[in-house]
Formats: C-alpha cells, structure tokens, sequence
C-alpha cells in the first residue's frame, strides 16, 4: 500500500502545476494574448525626466510639465506633460509621459510628415487623435488589467488631414479604395513599430478597427 502512495501523490502535485483550462486542448498563448500580458513601463527617475524634457527642447517642441497625479483604482499620469506645439497641430492630446511625447514628436516629424510628402507630394495639415489619458482596462472590456492610456503611456491615432484640405481616417483608408491611402497608413503604422513599445492597428483586432494605437510599454509588439 505504501509504494502506491508516492505515484498518486506525485500526480496531485503535478496537477496543481498545470494552469486551470482543458488539459492538452488549452491552446498556446497567442500574439494577442500576449498583449494583455505587456508589462507597464518602469518608473522614470528625475533624471531621466530632465533628460526627456531637454530633448524635447532640442526637437523644438513646445511643451507643458505636468505635476505627478494619481487618480485612484491605479490609475495615474506620472512624468508626464503635456505637448503645446510640435510642428503639426494635433488633437485632443492629454498628459502623455515625457518618453512617449517624444517618441510621438519624433514620429510627427520624422515619419507622418515625411510620407505625406513622399507619397501625396503635400505637408500634412493636422493629425486627429482620440486622445492619450483615459483610466480604463484594455480594450475598455472590464476585468482586463488596466490599458497604458491608464497611465498617460498611450496615445490613439485616428485620422489624417492633407494640406489641401484632403482627409482620411485609419477606419475607410486602411481597407480602401484609394492606393495612396493605404500606402501611407502602413509606412507610418509599420515605422511606429520600430519607435514605440506596442502599436495596434485594424489588423490587430476589431477594437482598433479605427485607430493606431501607440504606447511605450516595455513589451514590443506590432500587428
């Protein structure tokens, strides 16, 4: 009776091992899942902090610092400021934490401006944003871990304005009719992966359908 002992024993520890799910039917995690996964950004010392705003200086951008602010349920904006003027008007833009702002100005300039003149042989007017801050879980879906707009770590892009006036959004350009269009979207998406922690688009899941989403968390993905 005792040599049967340690066998049984042994598949209850093992057991205890295996995540809760379906046994051998539980399925790898995915890329997607892997998102929800993504670890915050770390905390920015102040040196750090001086360091990003003088840099911000030198890209001259305009800009505000903002004090540390937490707002309850874990949500909060800390090294943050908030962008005044960065060479292209843009919209709705909150607190944004000092790495992101100038990861997202350097992306304006660099890339968003870039490839309008490349390929619509025009300046962009204005970038439309539905904003940056936003205490709310991924994907706004409640019991998911908190979204990097919780922290002022993510910024969602969602249109574009040429100079003449022209504008298209993330939404009807991505899948549309008008090749330029589509050509621009994915130079400026595909060259926010190589500048930003994550960035989401339409082809990532249906929440992004209409929106770039960009962050700085310390994971990298890109769909």
């Amino acid at each position: 009776m005792k040599m049967r002992v340690w066998p049984i024993l042994s598949l209850l520890v093992l057991a205890g091992c295996i995540p809760a799910g379906r046994g051998p039917e539980r399925r790898a995690p995915t890329r997607r899942s892997a998102v929800t996964q993504a670890a915050p950004a770390p905390a920015l010392s102040d040196a750090a902090l001086r360091q990003c705003q003088a840099d911000l200086r030198r890209a001259g951008v305009s800009f505000q610092a903002l004090p540390d602010r937490s707002f309850g349920g874990g949500c909060d904006a800390t090294a943050s400021v908030k962008l005044v003027a960065i060479g292209t008007p843009i919209t709705n833009l909150g607190a944004m934490r000092c790495p992101l702002a100038l990861a997202f100005s350097r992306w304006v300039s660099q890339v968003a401006q870039v490839e309008a003149e490349r390929i619509f042989g025009q300046p962009l007017r204005r970038i439309e944003s539905f904003g940056t801050y936003a205490c709310r879980p991924v994907n706004g879906q409640a019991g998911r871990r908190l979204s990097e707009h919780a922290h002022a770590n993510a910024v969602d892009i969602s249109a574009f304005v040429l100079a003449d006036g022209t504008r298209f959004t993330v939404k009807d350009g991505w899948g549309g009719e008008d090749e330029r269009v589509r050509a621009y979207l994915r130079a400026v998406h595909d060259a926010g992966c190589r500048r930003f922690g994550v960035v989401l688009g339409p082809d990532a899941n249906a929440y992004h359908r209409d929106h770039f989403h960009f962050d700085m968390a310390s994971s990298r993905y890109c769909r």
